[in-house]
């Protein structure tokens, strides 16, 4: 097994190498002199940032908090460009030989003075003139120009992309509105709004402000209630409590719940329990709690199974009462089919950021049954958010992060 893990831990570094290297030779060896500025800086730089990133990724493991910020920004926003930068590189090898062998303009010369005739030979021809030979291969300053456009227009694309996707994160969540039919609400019921938030991934970037807008926003929605669906944090509750204090300000008739996510067990899982616990937010560890025309179930996230924590369902859901309706809280959505099993209703979900950086929602489409929005699974419906933060990259490209209201509507309304 750790003989498989080194050599994926390998494989991955020398992919990230080899793009590297591929980025360095088209964006800086390809429009740069030897020895000049910009070569020497770029180098440099094609070094430094795949160290910053790598920093950043295994920062979290046992640097504090305020170093690994100091990774974390440049680090992962490389991540993001490196990706964009891949695709847009890529595009301009496909316009390279269009571009190459575009016509260019001739430039007007004065037409040439006539020559004397020149002296005939024995044979009465005159000496063979030496005819020019045409030359298709493109000049090298025009090789030079054609790379160095496609490296600022690649640039530029990559900067453009992941500065807009920088953008949404940091302004924070948009409310999104959903509507659940499900047959056995009661009439009574019917209009009964949760806000659904997942994956707000405090961390080395994301910190206390970014909590408070979130809440604002769902304050500003007034739900009956909240229901925080896993992967609040990344980091212990010494490192990022008191980013996590304004979930306290949280207001809902009914209260805010919360499950634990896979990023809770990275963090230490029972600590942060009991700190939101103390913030007014109340956890479903496999519990239900009856409401008011429906049962509230929540389960632990599938990575506690590592530590005797995962989800039970039997206990969460095994002694309900099936003619009530049920709503479940769990983070992974590929436990629906546990979900199904056990009669359930509607369950809610976070976890697959919606792929977060486009085209990552085609690689989360492999692992999980539904990406984002609402699915029905025989009887039961699969709500999945996109989530309201970001891990790794603070950017989100084709999947803007969210805080949905789901209003559950009753058939016999």
């Amino acid at each position: 097994m750790i003989v498989l893990v080194v050599i994926g831990v390998l494989a991955v570094l020398a992919v990230l190498a080899l793009a590297h290297w591929y980025l360095w030779r088209r964006l800086v060896r390809d429009v740069s002199a030897p020895g000049g500025r910009w070569r020497r800086a770029g180098t440099v730089l094609a070094v430094v940032l795949p160290l910053l990133s790598l920093g950043a990724l295994v920062g979290g493991r046992g640097l504090p908090m305020s170093v690994e910020r100091w990774l974390a920004w440049p680090g992962y926003l490389w991540l993001a460009v490196l990706l964009y930068l891949l695709m847009a590189v890529a595009v301009g090898e496909a316009l390279r030989p269009l571009l190459l062998r575009l016509p260019r303009p001739r430039a007007v010369t004065p037409p040439e003075p006539v020559a004397a005739p020149a002296a005939v030979d024995g044979d009465g021809a005159g000496p063979a003139a030496a005819e020019p030979v045409p030359t298709t291969a493109p000049s090298p300053g025009r090789r030079l120009f054609v790379a160095r456009t496609l490296a600022i227009g690649a640039s530029g694309a990559a900067a453009a992309v992941v500065g807009t996707g920088t953008y949404g994160v940091l302004r924070g969540p948009r409310l999104k509105q959903v509507t659940v039919p499900l047959a056995k609400l009661p009439a009574r019921a019917h209009g009964y709004r949760i806000a659904v938030v997942s994956d707000i991934h405090l961390g080395p970037i994301l910190g206390r402000e970014h909590t408070r807008r979130i809440v604002d926003t769902i304050n500003g929605a007034q739900p009956d209630l909240i229901a925080i669906v896993g992967d609040l944090v990344d980091g212990s509750v010494a490192e990022l409590g008191r980013a996590a204090e304004p979930l306290a300000q949280l207001r809902a008739r009914d209260g805010a719940y919360f499950v634990t996510g896979n990023h809770e067990y990275f963090s230490g899982a029972a600590p942060w329990v009991d700190f939101v616990r103390e913030l007014g937010v109340h956890p479903l560890q496999n519990a239900r709690v009856e409401l008011a025309g429906f049962d509230l179930a929540g389960v632990n996230d599938i990575a506690g199974r590592t530590e005797g924590d995962g989800p039970d369902f039997d206990k969460a859901l095994g002694d309900r009462d099936r003619a009530r309706t049920s709503v479940l809280l769990s983070h992974q959505p590929v436990t629906i089919h546990d979900a199904v099993r056990h009669g359930v209703d509607l369950q809610l979900s976070g976890h697959t950021h919606g792929g977060q950086l486009w085209p990552g929602n085609y690689l989360a489409e492999l692992a999980n049954p539904t990406v984002a929005g609402l699915e029905r699974y025989g009887d039961t419906q699969l709500y999945v958010t996109r989530g309201a933060g970001a891990w790794g990259p603070p950017v989100r490209v084709g999947a803007p992060s969210d805080i949905t209201i789901v209003t559950l509507a009753s058939l016999r309304a």
